[in-house]
């Protein structure tokens, strides 16, 4: 099981599959690198992990094409290492078959393979690229067995026309997925004023929780912010305000309860966190896309429109008027499908193929 380190969302979106797996009698060994490694080494530290060669992506910009045609070289040389990697692997650790999540190198032409993504119509501000780009998608993702999809293939879902239509018969949509489906709380009593969830990719990570923690010193309420530096300085908690508490990780029923213990959610607009907060039936949220990821800036949008989410852009973040203008969506959240509804039978199915 890789999930790609891109942020923490990959690999939180694939626990749901790792725990079905394992119900299953599955032997499950777990692969990535940075962040995403670190988080998964926390949550199964009884499973088997191997390390990856980083994509080592980074957002500088604004500008989605400027930030990542210059990294395209770098993308495709670790996709190259990773299918150079794979067979000692295999060997080593005795593989029968494999699930990557965006890890465009892990396909194989003798073991059953699939790849999870939620982008199979990729968007883009410069149109005339979008066709080369979804086309170049399209072909990686065939090199797979299967393609499954995190979310619901009807007209009620969550990745809008990112994820529809359907692409062609190898696709499987999973239903949505959530490591905090099973941890809802019922009147969960509140600690927190604000929880800020960080994640996505670096410098904009930092850049932006540089800026709430300068506005949040100058509000009066009480906030716990989740991720950021601390990682990266190898710290679990400290304080920069007697109002402000920072944890580097939390586990996933911890983070569970911290997000329904605090009366507004800032989080990046990435599509496994939406899918998490729609399963703890979140409603006060502002969501802030990375700069020039067209993904999550559609996705704000998206959520805004059909779920009453609000968002804000990075670079004119003002904290007090965001959260002061905070209102609770409207939209029952308990009502949707059931998360992860077609993943046992999908599962088992795969399974028994092997």
């Amino acid at each position: 099981m890789a999930p790609l380190n891109w942020g923490l969302g990959h690999a939180t979106r694939c626990m749901p599959i790792i725990d079905e797996l394992l119900l299953q009698g599955a032997k499950v060994v777990l692969a990535s690198d940075g962040a995403a490694l670190q988080l998964l080494k926390e949550e199964y530290p009884q499973l088997s992990i191997i390390e990856l060669p980083s994509y080592g992506i980074h957002y500088k910009g604004s500008n989605m094409f400027l930030n990542m045609a210059p990294q395209i070289p770098k993308i495709l040389r670790a996709i190259k290492l990773e299918r150079q990697k794979l067979d000692s692997i295999i060997k080593k650790y005795r593989i029968d078959a494999i699930i990557a999540d965006n890890r465009y190198g892990l396909s194989h032409k003798k073991l059953p393979t699939v790849f999870i993504t939620h982008q199979l119509h990729i968007q883009i501000p410069q149109k005339h690229l979008q066709s080369i780009i979804n086309k170049l998608n399209h072909r990686f993702i065939q090199k797979f067995d299967q393609c499954w999809v995190p979310d619901w293939e009807g007209r009620v879902n969550l990745s809008g026309v990112l994820s529809h239509p359907k692409l062609n018969s190898k696709v499987a949509y999973l239903g949505a997925l959530s490591r905090f489906a099973e941890k809802k709380v019922v009147n969960p009593i509140k600690k927190y004023d604000v929880i800020v969830v960080l994640s996505g990719p670096e410098p904009q990570r930092s850049i932006l929780e540089q800026k709430i923690i300068e506005q949040a010193e100058q509000i009066d309420l009480k906030f716990l912010i989740v991720g950021g530096q601390l990682i990266q300085q190898k710290q679990k908690t400290k304080r920069t305000a007697s109002h402000i508490e920072h944890r580097a990780f939390m586990k996933a029923a911890e983070l569970a309860a911290a997000i329904q213990e605090s009366e507004c959610v800032i989080v990046r607009s990435g599509y496994s966190t939406l899918m998490d907060l729609v399963a703890l039936d979140s409603r006060k949220v502002l969501l802030i896309p990375t700069p020039g990821q067209t993904e999550q800036e559609y996705l704000a949008e998206y959520f805004e429109q059909q779920y009453g989410y609000q968002f804000a852009n990075q670079a004119d973040l003002q904290l007090q008027e965001a959260i002061n203008k905070m209102q609770y969506s409207a939209i029952a959240f308990d009502k949707l499908p059931l998360f992860g509804g077609q993943l046992p039978t999908l599962i088992s199915d795969w399974l028994s193929g092997i």
